[in-house]
C-alpha cells in the first residue's frame, strides 16, 4: 500500500524548457500559426511581436527572428538585430519577397527565406535545414546559410551576378540563371557582415537547375579569411 500511495503522489515531470526562441515580427495569420508549429517540432519557442519588436530585440535574447520582407519594420528590425550585443548573430529569416528584394537587405545578412504563399511542408523543410544553426549546434553545422550578392568573373572576362545560398570554409552554393558548366574556373567577390569585400578563385563543382556550387581554390590564400569568418560566425 505504501508503495502504491508513494507512486500516486510522485511529482509530475516538469515541462521541458524550449532550447531556443524565435521572434515572429508583425506576421499575420495563417503564417504565424504555421511557423509556430514548424519551429515547435524542433524545440524552438515562437514569440509573436508587433509594434514593440525593436525594443524587445534590444532587451531580450533570441536565437532567430522572422520578418516580412518589404514591410515598414523590416529594415529597422534587422538593423536592431545586427547592432545588438546579445542578438548580433541571430539567424534572420525573411518571409516572402523576390530575390531582388532579399538582396536589398544583404548588409544585414539574411540567412534564409520562407516563400509566399507559405506552405507548411516547405516551411518545415527550411526549418529542418537550418534548425542546427538556431539551436547553436555549431559543430554539426559546417555550412552557413546566408543571402548576399556575389559578383563573378568567368572565362574571357565574362562577368555576372549571383545570389549566395550557403557558404563554408571550402566553398559556397549560389543561384543564377547564367548558363554554366561543371569544371568552369572563375573568381567570386562578395562581402559578409563583418567580412569586407573579398575575392577568391574557384571552380564550379556541381550544377542543378539554377543552382551551382563553387569550390574555392585551395592554393588561393585569400580563402583563409573566409574560413576565419565562418569559424567566428559559428562561435568555434
Amino acid at each position: 500500500m505504501t508503495s502504491a500511495f508513494g507512486t500516486a503522489l510522485a511529482p509530475i515531470p516538469a515541462t521541458r524548457k524550449a532550447a531556443a526562441r524565435v521572434a515572429l515580427v508583425d506576421l499575420i495569420e495563417p503564417a504565424q500559426t504555421v511557423l509556430t508549429e514548424c519551429f515547435k517540432q524542433f524545440g524552438i519557442e515562437s514569440t509573436p511581436m508587433n509594434g514593440d519588436a525593436t525594443v524587445r530585440l534590444q532587451k531580450e535574447k533570441f536565437e532567430a527572428c522572422v520578418v516580412k520582407l518589404g514591410s515598414n519594420v523590416a529594415e529597422g528590425v534587422m538593423g536592431t538585430v545586427r547592432g545588438s550585443p546579445s542578438n548580433g548573430r541571430m539567424v534572420i529569416y525573411g518571409l516572402g519577397g523576390s530575390a531582388q528584394e532579399a538582396l536589398g537587405y544583404s548588409k544585414y545578412g539574411i540567412n534564409a527565406i520562407f516563400s509566399e504563399p507559405l506552405e507548411r511542408s516547405t516551411a518545415l523543410k527550411l526549418v529542418r535545414a537550418t534548425q542546427m544553426l538556431v539551436l547553436h549546434e555549431f559543430r554539426r553545422y559546417v555550412r552557413v546559410p546566408i543571402i548576399t550578392e556575389v559578383e563573378i568573373s568567368g572565362a574571357g572576362g565574362h562577368r555576372f551576378k549571383a545570389m549566395s545560398k550557403e557558404i563554408s570554409s571550402g566553398g559556397m552554393s549560389l543561384k543564377s540563371n547564367e548558363e554554366l558548366g561543371v569544371g568552369m574556373n572563375l573568381e567570386v567577390s562578395f562581402s559578409l557582415l563583418t567580412l569586407p569585400r573579398i575575392w577568391v578563385k574557384g571552380v564550379i563543382s556541381w550544377k542543378s537547375k539554377n543552382t551551382f556550387g563553387v569550390r574555392f581554390d585551395p592554393a588561393d590564400e585569400r580563402r583563409i579569411k573566409i574560413k576565419e569568418w565562418v569559424e567566428a560566425y559559428l562561435g568555434s
